[in-house]
C-alpha cells in the first residue's frame, strides 16, 4: 500500500515560531469582545447611566404602546367633551383634562412617539450634514477649510433657538418644516467637532500607509479616519437628543411646531400657560415629561462618555 502523505497543516506557523495567521485576528477579536465587556462593566457600575437607560426604555415601551396605555386615545386626534373641560386630576382623568375636556394623560402619552421621532430625525440629519462638513474640511485643509469653517462661524454667531425660529418660520408652520429648521442650526456642532478629530488623525502613520497603497481620499475620509472618530460623535449624538426635544418643544411652544390637535407637548404646555396656576397640570404634566425626556438621554451621554472617551479610562 501506498503511504499517503501527511495534510498540510491549516495553522501556518512563523518561522521563529510565533503565533499562527489564523491566530492573530482571533486573538483581535477577543481584545475588541474584552475592551467591550469592560465598557459594559463600566456602563453598569454607573448607576446614574443606569437610571437614565432604565428611563429611557420606559419612555420607549410607553411610545410603543401608547395606544394601549391611553385610556382616551381619541383625544390625540381632535376630540372634545366640552363638559368635563379644565377638571382636576381624578380617577377618571389622571392628569385631568385642557380647556376642551381632553385627557391630558392620553395627550401625553401618544405625544411621546412624536418626541422621539422628532428627537431622532434631528440629530441624524444634523449629525450626516455636519460630519461631512467638518471631515471635508479637516482632511483638505488650505482654502476650503477655512471657507467652510467661515460658513460654520456664521451659523454659530447667532443663537441657535434665534435661527432655528426663523427658519422654521420662513419655511411655515409644521413639525416636518420644524425639524428641518433645527436641524440646519444643529449641525456646526458636529462639523467643529468632526473638524478637530480629522486633524488629529489625518496625520497618523495608518492614513499614511492608506495613501501610500494607493487608496482614495473618500475612502481614506470614510473607511479610515471616520470610524476611528465615531466614539465623540456618538458621544455628542446622545447628549445632544434631549435638547433637540426641548428645541422643538420651544418652536411647538410658540406655534412654529406640531399644529393642533396633534399633542407636541411644547404646544401643550402653551395651551396651559392662560390657565396657570389654577389648572396647573395642564401644562405641568406635559412639562415633565419633557424634562423626563431630557435627563434620560444626559444620564445615558454621561454614561457614554465614561465608556467611550479613552481620556476617562486612564
Amino acid at each position: 500500500m501506498v503511504e499517503r502523505p501527511p495534510p498540510p497543516s491549516p495553522l501556518p506557523q512563523n518561522e521563529g515560531g510565533g503565533e499562527t495567521l489564523v491566530e492573530k485576528p482571533k486573538r483581535a477579536r477577543s481584545a475588541r469582545w474584552e475592551n467591550m465587556a469592560r465598557g459594559i462593566y463600566r456602563f453598569r457600575s454607573n448607576k446614574l447611566s443606569m437610571l437614565g437607560l432604565a428611563m429611557l426604555i420606559f419612555i420607549l415601551l410607553v411610545a410603543i404602546f401608547a395606544p394601549v396605555i391611553a385610556p382616551y386615545p381619541e383625544d390625540a386626534a381632535g376630540k372634545t367633551r366640552v363638559a368635563a373641560r379644565l377638571q382636576a386630576p381624578s380617577e377618571d382623568f389622571a392628569f385631568g383634562t385642557d380647556k376642551i375636556g381632553r385627557d391630558i394623560f392620553s395627550r401625553v402619552v401618544m405625544g411621546t412617539g412624536l418626541a422621539l421621532q422628532v428627537g431622532t430625525v434631528i440629530i441624524l440629519l444634523a449629525t450626516t450634514i455636519g460630519v461631512t462638513i467638518g471631515a471635508i474640511s479637516g482632511y483638505a485643509g488650505g482654502w476650503l477649510d477655512d471657507l467652510l469653517m467661515r460658513i460654520t462661524d456664521i451659523f454659530l454667531t447667532v443663537p441657535a433657538l434665534v435661527l432655528a425660529i426663523a427658519i422654521s418660520a420662513a419655511l411655515g408652520k409644521g413639525i416636518i418644516n420644524a425639524m428641518i429648521g433645527i436641524s440646519l442650526v444643529w449641525w456646526p456642532g458636529f462639523a467643529r467637532l468632526t473638524r478637530s478629530l480629522v486633524l488629529s488623525l489625518r496625520e497618523e502613520p495608518f492614513v499614511e500607509a492608506a495613501y501610500g497603497i494607493g487608496a482614495g481620499h473618500l475612502r481614506i475620509i470614510f473607511r479610515h479616519i471616520l470610524p476611528n472618530a465615531v466614539s465623540p460623535i456618538i458621544i455628542k449624538m446622545t447628549t445632544d437628543f434631549g435638547f433637540a426635544v426641548l428645541t422643538a418643544a420651544a418652536l411647538g411652544f410658540i406655534g412654529l411646531g406640531a399644529q393642533p390637535p396633534t399633542p407636541e407637548w411644547g404646544a401643550m404646555i402653551n395651551d396651559g400657560r392662560r390657565y396657570f396656576p389654577d389648572e396647573w397640570w395642564i401644562a405641568t404634566f406635559p412639562g415633565l415629561a419633557i424634562w423626563l425626556m431630557v435627563f434620560s438621554w444626559n444620564l445615558i451621554g454621561d454614561g457614554l462618555r465614561d465608556v467611550l472617551d479613552p481620556r476617562s479610562r486612564r
